[in-house]
């Protein structure tokens, strides 16, 4: 089953199967795609956190529960999970404490930050089960890797620690058991009270320009720009700045009057 807790404009997904090491099974692939759906309408929630329970990320999906259909609608549920992640305007950070393995790595990798502790182990297993990598790997890792590394990871299905992982930009923080708990709340908390507008607009800005020409980048940036400056957000980092304060972002539109409903539908 999957585990949401809310905190201050901070949603926590927890994947909650620690007797299979949170693999992901029929259930919870549907109860996470429709945990990440829910969160694209909820104005309120301005940050998540994805993690798993009982000291593991995940194990991967779960391919010891039989299921009596065909294996490309089995592969569905994961196509909704990955794109659902992926076209989530808030930033999204992955706690990943023990394994993270095949779809669960992958599924980590989909954040936008990652968080592990020196414990952490990682692997593109799929070889080994005689599978392809899924979940988007094929996508994500060479863009993070590099085409060369993203072969070795996937085609060897190596295990690597979390070392190697920060080494190699898969991890962006390496953090001891017994911090990371605080460091990932006071992140989310950060990126929380970031102006909400601007910060998606960044992210989709850096999800595009991965795949576009530097012309292109340029001009979706210059179409995203003046949507920034309609907020309230703009004027609001201005003034903070001159009175030497911090900020306060609220993602509200600012021109011509406040629309019915004030804040960022």
């Amino acid at each position: 089953m999957l585990l949401s807790a809310d905190r201050g404009g901070v949603r926590t997904l927890t994947l909650n199967r620690p007797e299979r090491r949170n693999a992901l099974d029929a259930r919870l692939w549907v109860e996470l795609a429709d945990a990440l759906r829910a969160l694209k309408r909820d104005r309120g929630v301005r940050a998540l956190i994805l993690t798993g329970a009982g000291g593991a990320f995940s194990s991967g999906a779960d391919i010891a529960t039989g299921e009596d259909i065909h294996p490309r609608y089995k592969l569905d549920r994961l196509t909704d999970v990955a794109l659902a992640l992926h076209e989530l305007a808030i930033p999204t950070i992955a706690k990943v404490t023990g394994v993270a393995v095949g779809a669960g790595w992958n599924l980590a990798l989909g954040c936008d930050l990652v968080v592990a502790t020196p414990e952490s182990r990682f692997c593109q297993i799929f070889s080994k089960r005689g599978l392809s990598v899924d979940l988007g790997g094929s996508w994500l890792l060479p863009k993070i890797v590099g085409l060369q590394q993203a072969k070795r990871l996937i085609l060897l299905a190596e295990m690597i620690d979390a070392a190697e992982a920060h080494a190699l930009g898969l991890v962006t923080w390496v953090k001891g058991g017994d911090e990371i708990d605080g460091f990932v709340d006071a992140l989310a908390d950060r990126l929380a009270s970031g102006p909400p507008f601007a910060l998606a607009q960044s992210k989709a800005l850096l999800n595009d320009g991965a795949n576009a020409t530097l012309r292109e980048a340029l001009a979706n940036e210059s179409r995203a720009q003046p949507g920034n400056f309609a907020t309230a957000d703009s004027s609001e980092a201005y003034a903070a700045f001159s009175a030497k304060r911090e900020p306060e972002f609220h993602g509200r539109w600012a021109v011509g009057g406040a629309p019915p409903g004030s804040e960022q539908k």
